[in-house]
Parts: structure tokens; sequence; C-alpha cells
């Protein structure tokens, strides 16, 4: 042991998990393609010199991050899928509920990524904003559908984030958009009636953000859609110290 009492053990992985690491590496490459089957168990016992048990533990880590599907049976088998962002918004959910984090501090990070995307937009808005306004025009039909309209409207900010180009600004922002999804139909679900002012409101704010990078203003669009944004923390949160536990339990 080192002079400052700290232990220098070092963990050796389990087979199974290098395994599971051999086989993530080959999908996240596209050395196996989403759909394509692995090879079955007895191939793969052979290629790596292992048991079932330890191949089964493999498999179980892998589909544990939804890169594997494993069909028991005589038909059965591992089936490579495509990573997605459902795995990561759970983790991710399951950490904030664990911290105790409330409501309004995921819409406040919310914010910050959609503020930024915009800037983006902004910085190289050829074919982007057309592209955006067609999104925030489908919200129009859908006034009177307080569920339907809440999905058109999460459509709207998932484009914002899109058309913004950082991909992984983009994925933070669908974890964070997936928790708040989830919050949306709650609240739907506990008002007498549908919110069709609100839903108004944020169409025409939709709107008028798309106006703003029409004209050229960046500076004047950020600074609307940040307004835009705090807003709705409040009227979704209010002064309430919701937390995430209560919304994604």
């Amino acid at each position: 042991m080192p002079l400052d009492g700290r232990s220098t053990i070092v963990r050796v992985p389990k087979a199974g998990e290098l395994i599971a690491a051999n086989l993530r590496r080959q999908i996240i490459t596209g050395e196996l393609e989403a759909g394509e089957p692995l090879p079955n168990e007895a191939a793969l016992m052979e290629r790596f010199g292992v048991s079932r048990p330890t191949l089964r533990e493999a498999f179980r880590i892998l589909e544990s991050e939804g890169i594997i599907t494993v069909l028991r049976g005589a038909h059965g088998g591992a089936r490579v899928q495509a990573p997605d962002r459902s795995t990561a918004a759970r983790y991710a959910g399951l950490l904030l509920q664990y911290r105790g984090v409330p409501l309004a501090d995921v819409y406040r990070a919310r914010t910050e990524l959609e503020v930024a995307a915009v800037g983006l937009i902004a910085a190289d808005p050829d074919g982007r904003i057309d592209e955006l306004a067609a999104v925030v025009d489908r919200g129009e039909a859908l006034l009177d559908d307080p569920h339907a309209f809440a999905k058109a409207n999460t459509e709207v900010h998932r484009t914002v984030m899109e058309l913004g180009g950082n991909e992984t600004l983009n994925t933070l922002a669908g974890m964070l958009l997936d928790i708040m999804d989830a919050h949306a139909a709650l609240y739907i679900s506990s008002r007498a009636e549908p919110d069709r002012p609100g839903a108004a409101v944020a169409l025409r704010a939709s709107r008028k953000l798309v106006a703003l990078l029409r004209a050229g203003e960046p500076g004047r669009a950020q600074a609307f859609w940040r307004h835009h944004l705090d807003k709705v923390e409040k009227y979704m949160t209010g002064d309430s110290e919701t937390t995430l536990v209560e919304v994604l339990s």
C-alpha cells in the first residue's frame, strides 16, 4: 500500500465484461449492423473460449444497454439494435431522481441548450428556417387536442435542436425533452379543461421565433426564445418544489 494510505488494487474485468466490450465496439463501429443477428452461442463460445454462462452474462450487459435484443426459445438468439436516446434518457432520469433534482432545473437546462441552438440556426439559416416553420405550422390544426398539440410542440423544440446542427447538444436536449414529455402528459391529464389559450401562446411564440430568424436578427431571436422558455418554466412548474421522482416514478 502506498504511503498516503490509498489502495492501489486494480479491479480486473470479468470475462463477460470483456466479451461485452468486444461486441459493443463492433456494434458502435458498424461492423455489426442494426437488425443483424449475432453469431450463434456455440460459435461465440468457441471464438472467445468461454462457457455459456459467461457468454450470457455478456449478452445481459449489452441487452441492459439497449444495443442487442435477446429472444429465448428454439428460434431465439441475439440481434443487434441501434443505440437510441431512450436508454440514455432512462439512466439520466434515474441519476437526476436519485439526486433529488427539481423539475425546474430540467426546464432551465433545456432553455440554455435551445437558446444556443437558435444562435447556431441563425449563423447558418439556409433552408433551416423553412423546415422549422413547417413543423411549427402543423400545430395549428391541433389546438383543440391538448395531448396532440403537446406532442407537436415538443417536436418544435426537438427540431430547433436538430437544426442547430450540434449532435452533442441535440442528444443532451433530447434526453431532457423525454423527461419533460412525461411531465407534460401528467400536467395535461390533471386539468379539467383543455388549455387552449396556453397552446395558442406556444404557437404564437414559435411563429415569432421563425419571424425573427427570417429577419436576420439572431440576438433578438435568442433573447425572445429565452424569455419565452423562462415563462414556460414558470407556467409548468410554478413555485412548486416538484422533483423528478414525482414525475418519472
